[in-house]
């Protein structure tokens, strides 16, 4: 291989780098923009938020349901990433699966209104669904385990109905300023505990 070869392929591998950030850039600011605003927020703030033109998110998402699909699949990435981290730097298990919850519940208040916009695409949601369970779940389960093993958490509990009582905690939460679903999380996950 010359020099101009390897001067090629390093502009290459730097190339798809700087897209990789710039779509997580994109995915980041969208996820932020869909919190606050919802699923349906005009592209223009997205936009905005991620510091770019209008035509660059259509490049590389060409319709809202591309780009929402692709936040939904990158939150579901970072969740469950973040679940063997948390485990390796918090104080104990229970912390780990507490943090993680809390990222959990953010990731929920992300997705509200996906699957109103994918309704007409049913194969694509239950796509989307298995998909969070498969990558999800084993990682819910990695902290629980971790947190029966260590004698904080009463053992029995399996990370679907944990997750599915969060999620069903979370529903509802932004229609009522006055329910607090981030506090009954909390509150649930501290009922975990083993009694001392």
């Amino acid at each position: 291989m010359n020099d101009a070869d390897e001067g090629a392929g390093r502009a290459a591998r730097s190339k798809r780098v700087d897209a990789r950030r710039n779509k997580e850039t994109l995915l980041n600011a969208a996820a932020a923009v869909f919190i606050t605003s919802g699923v349906e927020a005009p592209v223009r703030d997205i936009a905005a938020e991620a510091g770019v033109g209008l035509g660059t998110i259509y490049r590389h998402f060409p319709t809202r349901a591309d780009l929402i699909i692709a936040v939904y699949r990158h939150q579901v990435d970072a969740c469950a990433a973040a679940g063997p981290e948390l485990l390796a730097t918090s104080a104990t298990p229970h912390a780990a699966l507490g943090k993680w919850i809390d990222l959990f519940v953010d990731f929920l208040v992300t997705k509200h209104g996906l699957a109103a916009v994918l309704q007409s695409d049913n194969a694509g949601f239950d796509t989307l669904h298995a998909y969070f369970l498969d990558t999800l779940v084993p990682v819910c389960t990695q902290l629980l385990d971790a947190a029966v093993a260590s004698g904080e958490i009463r053992s029995g509990l399996r990370a679907y109905e944990l997750m599915r009582g969060v999620g069903n905690l979370c529903i509802g939460a932004e229609s009522d300023p006055q329910y607090d679903a981030r506090r009954l999380v909390e509150l649930l996950i501290a009922g975990l505990r083993r009694p001392q």
